[in-house]
């Protein structure tokens, strides 16, 4: 099971880690904490301090079109949000 789906860069999350050392995960759904906490520090060679997850449950979402109305449904996730150790830092850029 691959736990890490993508890293989340969002102007907030690009934000937080500039400032409190925080990056953000979208994640496997079953992962845990330990999980998460050990595919971070053995993929990008950092020190987590911290690890908070949450459960994302997916909208309804419905759009008027020429032929009535379309119902969906956007996908559920789970987001991680997981603190370094002072003094270390992520670069997401670096690979390109």
């Amino acid at each position: 099971m691959n736990v890490i789906v993508k890293p989340v860069i969002t102007e907030k999350m690009t934000a937080q880690g500039e400032k409190f050392n925080r990056y953000g995960f979208v994640v496997a759904k079953a992962a845990n904490k330990v999980e998460i906490r050990s595919a971070v520090e053995k993929l990008y060679g950092v020190t987590v301090e911290a690890v908070n997850t949450q459960n994302y449950v997916g909208k309804v979402k419905t759009r008027n079109t020429t032929k009535g109305i379309a119902v969906g449904r956007v996908n559920q996730h789970k987001k991680a949000v997981v603190t370094l150790k002072a003094g270390e830092s992520i670069d997401f850029y670096a690979g390109i």
